[in-house]
């Protein structure tokens, strides 16, 4: 288990570079992703991803309308992708990363390559497979084979696939680590992972991960969590060591940092990481 307790020993192993990597943040963009506002942004697209600009974010990463209509983003549907990336590129951001759901594409993969090359995206990450509690290690492991074959698909056209953890990846069965599971079970060229650094509050460490499996990330979902208060905070108010994470994240091989948590801690937590 890679809990909050085996950073200070992964720290001192020596990972080539690692001690002269300097805090790597300003090299980034500094993103988000629309899930968490989701609400104000079906009702002014243009609107909420300027607001967001304004604030100090940089980048943003989408959720398929199509794949997430039961989600809230049905209003987006009518929107072209190239009309889409019109009016982020408008509003002064970037956009080379969406989610999708392992559904839309294992049903439409074609169709959904299609739309991710007309939005510009050169990452396409699969949301989670979302099976059952009830699941077993080799129904997570059969979809891990699925996704392989769809990353080898998006790989041909250009675009590197990605799958996103959420806590339940962080469970066992029998004893073994869902998530670990899935890093062994994946073919590193073919998904790279995106680190969902909120399970921070269960015990993980992006961090340590990214050093224990280098290479093996593309981005990462940016969270912090207050032990105290055992909720969410923004970025620099929590436990989360950001530049030991920024440090790891490059031999990780993060490219694409995207915060993702409730309104109210959009403005500081960009705040922070500019200011580091």
């Amino acid at each position: 288990m890679l809990g909050l307790g085996s950073a200070a020993l992964l720290s001192q192993l020596p990972f080539p570079g690692y001690a002269g990597i300097a805090s790597a943040h300003s090299k980034h963009e500094v993103g988000f992703q629309v899930y968490t506002i989701r609400e104000m942004l079906v009702k002014d697209f243009p609107g909420t991803l300027k607001m967001m600009a304004n604030l100090g974010y940089q980048g943003v990463e989408m959720c398929s309308p199509k794949g997430y209509i039961t989600s809230g983003f049905e209003p987006l549907v009518k929107i072209k992708p190239e009309d889409m990336r019109k009016i982020i590129t408008e509003a002064g951001l970037s956009c080379k990363s969406s989610h999708f759901t392992f559904g839309e594409l294992k049903d439409n993969l074609s169709e959904r390559i299609e739309f991710a090359a007309k939005l510009g995206l050169t990452q396409m990450i699969c949301s989670s497979f979302w099976l059952p509690k009830e699941a077993t290690m080799s129904d997570w492991l059969k979809s891990c084979d699925e996704l392989n074959e769809i990353g080898l698909k998006t790989k041909q056209a250009g675009i590197q696939l990605g799958f996103h953890n959420h806590h339940m990846e962080f469970e066992k069965i029998d004893g073994e680590l869902i998530y670990d599971s899935l890093l062994k079970k994946f073919d590193p060229e073919l998904v790279k992972m995106q680190f969902q650094v909120a399970v921070i509050s269960i015990g993980y460490k992006a961090s340590s991960y990214f050093l224990k499996y280098p290479g093996r990330f593309i981005s990462a979902h940016l969270a912090d969590w207050s032990t105290d208060e055992a909720k969410q905070v923004a970025v620099g108010k929590g436990v989360v060591d950001w530049r030991e994470f920024y440090n790891a994240a490059e031999i990780g091989g993060v490219k694409n940092f995207y915060v993702e948590m409730d309104m109210d801690k959009f403005k500081d937590s960009v705040q922070y990481i500019h200011n580091m």
